[in-house]
């Protein structure tokens, strides 16, 4: 071969080493590609598809690394396996019959709860070389970024809406199922009567203005640290406009739980700067939002605020519909719950009332809807519930002390979590985004503590905690794989 020959070989090879795609791809193609995903109609079953080369990433290591308390979460998800059966039930105060008809929510659940398993999994053992944390981050401040300007089409254009290319190629009558449409229908706002009068809430790039609001309050620390903290170069400056932008469609959201977690965040990160002496940080964060409160209060958004709050109707509803969740479990099936939602016979009024086209309003939700934490206790019974809640708690109790941004980042988003748990259906992207940022945390405690070598390296029994405790053995699930 020729000198030129080899020089225009090694021109080709270092241009197809950069163009080849890194361990991190499917989570960069999943996140970078958001919008363009939801126009299509796949922002939910895209997830599916991409954490099949997470698992198989996991599936070829020697060795798979779990985080503290990962048994809780395998006995949950083995729970709610072992609760098939009860989908063919009836459940008290439930409309009775359609067993079959409730495998399909079921499997979407399940799958769902998987999908969240891998990506808890992947990010926790991929290294900082194939997966830097910075680039995780950022990519789901990326994502508040999206769901910024997706509430302002809402608020812009609250009628907008497309038929998406998945709705183009399913069979009509599974298009026009309600279910399927809320995932495949790309649309700005749901309309809703709830100062009085009909007002949008913002839902774009979501299926729902609920699921708007709690993937906000989700990918906002992610934002924060990653578009406005050391590095963030040209992000920076982006960041406070951004910022102040978003402002709009978190009123006009007229999200009571959104607004709480905003709040509850403020008043965490204000603490954690106090104690650590970030005096000048604190006084800005203060004037920040005193400037905000400021703002609201002398525009329209204010009064808008204002009725919101006074107008607080759905409440009896709610409390209604969460009592009867309770009831019907512990008197039906109090140990592994009913596998599934059920709709409500009638109304709380009447037992022959109910929704009607001239009225939604009088009819109620399903049985186990309304908050995570409703279905969890509807569907996997009381047992169910205790696994969940221990795997979550036992992540909060680790990292409570949030001694580095990515800690900081873990531990709002389950402090977020347990708002949302009583007023948010969170299945979905938001467990996904806490199981990644759990992933990070988890992931960096151990590196620092020099437990874990990158990618299968020996793990030494026992580790110190940066604090200064003794950390235990990290689990390790063996999965396969030839040794390397």
């Amino acid at each position: 071969m020729t000198d030129p020959d080899r020089a225009a070989g090694a021109v080709v090879g270092r241009a197809a080493r950069r163009f080849r795609p890194g361990p991190d791809w499917p989570f960069v193609v999943l996140l970078v590609g958001f919008p363009l995903w939801w126009l299509l109609g796949l922002s939910e079953l895209l997830v599916f598809v991409l954490v099949l080369p997470m698992a198989a990433r996991l599936v070829r290591r020697r060795r798979v690394l779990v985080p503290p308390g990962f048994g809780w979460w395998l006995i949950f998800l083995g729970w709610m396996v072992a609760g098939f059966p009860m989908l063919f039930v009836d459940a008290p105060a439930g409309v009775p019959g359609g067993g079959a008809g409730r495998i399909p929510v079921f499997g979407y659940r399940l799958v769902w709860y998987l999908a969240c398993t891998v990506v808890l999994l992947w990010v926790g053992n991929l290294d900082e070389r194939d997966l830097p944390s910075r680039r995780v981050v950022r990519l789901l401040g990326w994502l508040f970024v999206v769901t910024t300007a997706g509430g302002l089409l809402g608020v812009l254009a609250p009628h907008w809406q497309t038929t998406s290319l998945v709705e183009m190629l399913l069979p009509k009558g599974l298009a026009s199922n309600e279910f399927v449409k809320s995932m495949a229908h790309p649309k700005a706002a749901d309309i809703q009567n709830v100062l009085g009068s009909a007002s949008a809430r913002p839902t774009a790039p979501f299926a729902y203005a609920n699921s708007w609001g709690s993937n906000f309050a989700l990918t906002l620390p992610f934002f924060v640290v990653g578009w406005m903290g050391p590095g963030a170069g040209w992000r920076r400056a982006a960041a406070p406009v951004v910022l102040v932008v978003s402002a709009v469609p978190v009123i006009y959201s007229l999200n009571r739980g959104l607004w709480i977690c905003l709040a509850l965040g403020a008043l965490v990160l204000a603490v954690q700067l106090a104690l650590a002496g970030r005096a000048a940080v604190l006084v800005a964060l203060g004037v920040t939002v005193l400037l905000g409160v400021g703002a609201v209060a002398v525009t329209p958004l204010g009064t808008m605020l204002s009725e919101r709050l006074d107008h607080g109707h759905s409440n009896g509803r709610r409390e209604q519909l969460l009592i009867e969740t309770v009831r019907s479990t512990l008197t039906g099936s109090p140990v592994v719950g009913f596998g599934s939602t059920r709709q409500v016979q009638g109304s709380f009024e009447s037992i022959a009332g109910g929704s009607t086209p001239d009225c939604k309003a009088c009819g109620v939700p399903p049985l186990g809807t309304q908050g995570h934490l409703w279905l969890v206790i509807f569907s996997q019974g009381i047992g169910g519930l205790i696994a969940f809640l221990a795997f979550f708690g036992i992540q909060l109790a680790r990292f409570w002390r949030s001694r580095t941004p990515l800690q900081g980042i873990g531990t709002m988003l389950l402090l977020f979590l347990v708002v949302q748990l009583f007023v948010y259906d969170t299945l979905g992207w938001p467990i996904l985004t806490i199981m990644a940022g759990i992933g990070l945390m988890w992931r960096e405690r151990w590196r620092a503590t020099g437990a874990l070598a990158p990618d299968d390296g020996p793990v030494h029994a026992v580790a110190a905690d940066p604090a200064g405790a003794a950390l235990p053995r990290p689990r390790v699930l063996p999965v396969g794989g030839r040794p390397r």
